[in-house]
């Protein structure tokens, strides 16, 4: 008889994406000017942190309504973190190239999201 094998946060292509993305633009932030890091930096890292962490904290919950609430925080700070993004673009904070290969994965996220958020509410029973 084989085991029940049981879907493990990095499983999941919202946490992977996520979590991918917010090391990417650490990287990029840790090289800004002190001004641009305090203020617009430190914003937009919180943000794009706060995608993978409430996608973890989410999964480690038991009820499903605690997951999806978590879930829903994760997808609104992807959208927090499109807007920053955006800004470091405007403030030349960053290359084309980087804001591109950014903005496209934060695009995705919402997706991955609700798909997640679908598995959630469709295969839990509590």
């Amino acid at each position: 008889m084989v085991g029940k094998q049981y879907l493990k946060l990095d499983d999941l292509n919202s946490y992977i994406i996520s979590s991918k993305l917010s090391d990417y633009v650490w990287k990029l932030v840790v090289e800004w000017e002190w001004f641009a890091k305090r203020t617009l930096g430190s914003q937009l890292t919180d943000a794009i942190d706060s995608v993978a962490a409430n996608i973890a904290e989410g999964f480690g919950r038991y009820h499903k309504k605690d997951k999806i609430k978590f879930y829903y925080n994760a997808r609104a700070s992807a959208y927090e973190s499109a807007h920053w993004i955006k800004k470091a673009s405007i403030r030349q904070l960053i290359t084309q190239k980087d804001f591109d290969y950014i903005i496209n994965k934060l695009r995705k996220l919402p997706k991955e999201i609700n798909h997640l958020i679908d598995f959630t509410q469709t295969k839990l029973t509590i």
